[in-house]
């Protein structure tokens, strides 16, 4: 029975809802398309239940978007959408989100380092009552200096400062209630960090060894530089879940640590006139109570400013932060 489903941008559009949604973000991966449909077609149809195969095409310019068409023709089941221009990874999953219809959701990376067999595993796993299954590379298939180590790094901060242990934030692959995705808008390199978010809320977590392939073709878009994003977002991530509803708590609190410092200086300044002896103008005192009164009257007042921020949050704009240049296979919008 369709139904109708609201996008972000609130628009309504009749959708025909399935079992299992199961969203690919892809970005010049022409080689690796066919060999992934097929993959991907011959494990959910050993699940018996209906599905959607959605790739998001992250403004490949080789022949990925050819090479999605024609297996959107092949197979309806299989959707495209093609973005205008790279947005990112987080951008392009977040796309293929908001268009799944499935009642479960499965994001798993396009470059056959997954392997489509285990989203049957992760399905089974989440039908004993979890709400998020996540994907662990027990055995990773990558190069050890350059991705596995710096990944094992990021995977032990980001458990310590969430409290969320998982052993593999950056598996892809990880299967979702849908109900879990709801209400979430995801940028930079966030996606890693739905987990956190679904556990804060009360989402019931489990973690399941997935296999782990070495690429084939291609090559990996990520680098050392990753790291020094992901620890930037889960700066952002640990804000927004902790502080989003009340800012003013970091930007108040770092506010009064100024201004109690302003405080010490020009009580030290006072001893050293009366007891030393020693002029206001010969210390750098007076300059620093100056600097930090100002620097905490800032900050209470960006406190004050972000709390306003918060109640007319840009989510109630609807508002998409990617561009689609056209999909393949979707029901047309009323």
């Amino acid at each position: 029975m369709a139904s109708l489903f609201i996008s972000p941008s609130g628009a309504e559009r009749e959708v025909r809802p399935v079992f299992l949604s199961v969203v690919i973000p892809v970005y010049n991966e022409a080689d690796n398309i066919e060999p992934l449909c097929t993959a991907l077609l011959e494990a959910l149809s050993r699940l018996e239940r209906t599905f959607e195969v959605i790739i998001v095409n992250d403004g490949s310019h080789d022949d990925t978007e050819a090479r999605l068409a024609q297996a959107a023709t092949v197979d309806v089941r299989i959707k495209v959408i093609n973005f205008r221009r790279n947005a990112g990874q987080t951008a392009a999953m977040m796309a293929g989100i908001d268009h799944a219809c499935g009642a479960v959701i499965v994001p798993m990376d396009g470059d056959l380092q997954n392997d489509p067999a285990d989203i049957p595993r992760l399905v089974a796993r989440l039908e004993e009552g979890y709400d998020v299954v996540s994907g662990w590379r027990q055995d990773r298939r990558d190069n050890f200096f350059h991705r596995t180590l710096p990944s094992r790094i990021a995977n032990r901060l980001i458990s310590w400062v969430s409290g969320v242990r998982l052993n593999d934030y950056g598996c892809t692959m990880k299967a979702y209630r849908r109900e879990v995705l709801q209400g979430y808008r995801l940028y930079g390199e966030m996606h890693r960090f739905v987990p956190i978010y679904a556990s804060w809320q009360g989402a019931r977590l489990t973690e399941l060894p997935v296999h782990h392939h070495a690429r084939r073709s291609g090559h990996s878009k990520y680098g050392l530089e990753r790291i020094v994003k992901v620890l930037l977002d889960l700066m952002v991530v640990t804000f927004l879940t902790r502080y989003e509803t009340k800012p003013i708590y970091v930007f108040g609190l770092a506010g009064i640590l100024f201004m109690l410092l302003a405080g010490l200086a020009g009580s030290y300044a006072v001893y050293l006139k009366l007891v030393e002896g020693i002029s206001f103008i010969m210390t750098p005192l007076p300059l620093l109570v100056t600097l930090g009164m100002i620097t905490g009257v800032m900050c209470i007042l960006m406190g004050l400013l972000a709390e306003l921020l918060v109640r007319t949050y840009f989510e109630s704009q609807g508002k998409n932060h990617y561009t689609i240049r056209s999909t393949l296979n979707f029901d047309p919008e009323p």
